[in-house]
């Protein structure tokens, strides 16, 4: 007999009530695609939006959820599907020892934790068809023809994610090809320190150097849900703000955030369809 199993989208948390409302949308329609409920949960920060902004549906952390899953089904299945791009400092430490912590409290309940969303060894391309429609619209929307790329992500302490960012801006300048004058790859922003230089160039300082200091760019934002940072007036629209009145020939547009494509939704099936199969091995096969 298959064990019980809930599924549960998570991405790293936000304080906007935005990111969450996002989440919940995106984990409704995978939920549809799979035929089978998935619950929208976050690593951190999350539960400190007011329920008020959320519905009336106080947002909710998955350590804490996975505890009073575990509680219910004390032999259960959870089926953990990230919502990051690469394999960020979340899903190579935090999330594996919060996952160890849940095993000391309930030994006969598994968690799988699918991969993120690229891979190593697979081609991004809806990854890539998504920002390139993003960039297409933006560019149609404003009437610009062949303008500069940006492909802007937050900035990591990992290089790992980074080899992530520069796949997808090289990927996206093939895609794009001669519909645009050229693609880069920066970050929001970055730690102190030498160590960390792996992240350049930022976006403030791409906008301030040639040819993007007096051009048309798109800032296609590697970002998943709207909030702090890829919100309207959030911290990447700030420093567009501030680089275009610091230079006359320079204009900027960002594109939305992804996670309301469809195509997205494919992608995550396959990486929890994929964790899946090993959980039903798990449960078929010899323990």
């Amino acid at each position: 007999m298959s064990a019980p199993f809930a599924c549960f989208l998570f991405d790293n948390g936000s304080f906007r009530a935005d990111s969450t409302r996002s989440l919940r949308a995106l984990a409704a329609r995978l939920g549809g695609r799979l035929g089978h409920p998935v619950r929208a949960v976050s690593l951190l920060h999350s539960t400190r939006v007011p329920a008020s902004e959320l519905d009336g549906e106080p947002a909710q952390l998955l350590e804490p959820a996975l505890d009073a899953w575990f509680a219910v089904e004390p032999n259960g299945r959870a089926l953990l599907s990230p919502l990051f791009f690469g394999p960020s400092g979340a899903l190579v430490d935090y999330v594996p020892e919060r996952l160890a912590a849940l095993a000391q409290r309930h030994p006969a309940a598994r968690a799988f934790l699918a991969e993120p969303l690229v891979l190593p060894d697979e081609e991004p391309n809806e990854l890539l068809a998504i920002l390139a429609d993003r960039v297409r619209a933006t560019m149609a929307e404003k009437g610009w023809q062949r303008p500069r790329v940006a492909l802007c992500d937050h900035g990591t302490p990992l290089p790992a994610v980074t080899v992530v960012r520069d796949r997808l801006a090289a990927g996206l300048a093939r895609v794009l090809g001669d519909e645009v004058a050229g693609v880069a790859a920066c970050s929001m922003e970055r730690r102190e320190g030498p160590e960390f230089a792996f992240n350049e160039p930022l976006l403030e300082t791409l906008l301030t150097t040639p040819p993007f200091k007096m051009a048309d760019v798109v800032v296609a934002l590697q970002f998943l849900s709207p909030g702090r940072h890829a919100g309207p007036g959030g911290d990447v629209a700030e420093i567009c703000s501030r680089a275009e009145a610091a230079r006359s020939g320079l204009r900027t547009a960002m594109t939305a955030p992804i996670a309301d494509d469809a195509r997205l939704v494919e992608l995550l099936a396959r990486r929890i369809e994929r964790a899946g199969g090993l959980m039903a091995a798990s449960v078929d096969g010899p323990s």
